[in-house]
């Protein structure tokens, strides 16, 4: 089976052609694959395939199986695989995920995809809709109780669930010990992306983040999305902002015309190579 690795901002998956290769079980692929030991290593499986509504359409699953709604690092990286690879000419390309159409914009330099901008659509603010199990209404600033300590959640959904917590120094904060505990809480159940967010001023934030079913990846383009959301909610920052994340920077706007969040970074080739599905 060919399969090509990318990465946007060190959020690095493998994607596989469905147009020309099939997999039966891309559950237990992604946990085979994903292994930084024993397989190739990634944050999970992305599957490139057909699609009747839109351009294409694309799933993917987490390191540990789960399937995930939507990925916004992954979503650049499947316009520049379609691009440059000569699926489409496009440099506008419409893209089927679990969280509905997705429209990429490409930059293209001397033929090749170096950028690539995304309308993720309308945040989810509803609990219901997130899911939260809170009242109904947004969620801002609500407390929660992990790792011993009282934090406040501002919770988002970009297609996928986000619990975003300001912290002092998010360079030196616990990630890992309360990022784990926080996404399989009670309140969450189909547990919940945490974004632990330093404002630096009204239009830098630094993002880490704990991604649901992988632990802590070096960047996530939803989270960083629900993350200027709720800076936006709690009076922090401005509509446009430079997201810092462990992998570099990511520019998010969210537009009050259409109240679309838009964000944009890189998609890089990393390698390709053969890899063979045990029976």
């Amino acid at each position: 089976m060919k399969v090509t690795k990318m990465q946007g901002l060190g959020n690095d998956y493998i994607y596989i052609n469905c147009l020309e290769e099939t997999v039966k079980d891309p559950a237990a692929l992604a946990r085979k694959i994903s292994d930084r030991h024993f397989g190739v290593g990634s944050d999970g499986l992305v599957l490139i395939l057909p699609c009747e509504e839109a351009d294409f359409r694309m799933r993917m699953f987490n390191a540990d199986g789960s399937e995930a709604e939507m990925c916004g690092n992954a979503s650049r990286c499947v316009a520049k695989y379609i691009h440059d690879r000569g699926l489409s000419d496009k440099e506008e390309i419409s893209l089927m995920t679990g969280a509905g159409i997705k429209l990429l914009k490409l930059s293209v330099k001397d033929g090749k995809t170096e950028r690539v901008r995304v309308d993720m659509g309308e945040p989810e603010l509803e609990a219901a809709k997130i899911p939260v199990l809170l009242p109904a209404g947004r969620v801002i600033g609500v407390p929660i109780v992990a790792a011993g300590q009282t934090f406040r959640i501002t919770c988002v959904s970009m297609g996928n669930p986000h619990a975003v917590i300001f912290v002092e120094d998010a360079d030196r904060f616990d990630v890992h010990g309360t990022g784990a505990q926080i996404e399989v809480h009670e309140l969450f159940p189909r547990k919940t992306n945490v974004e632990f967010v330093t404002v630096k001023d009204r239009k830098h934030l630094r993002m880490r983040v704990w991604e649901r079913g992988s632990g802590e990846t070096l960047a996530c383009g939803t989270g960083a999305c629900a993350s200027l959301v709720a800076a936006v909610l709690n009076g922090l920052s401005e509509r446009k902002a430079i997201l810092e994340l462990n992998g570099g920077p990511l520019t998010v706007e969210w537009d009050p015309v259409t109240n679309h969040v838009f964000q944009e970074g890189p998609a890089e080739f990393v390698f390709d190579c053969e890899y063979a599905e045990e029976d």
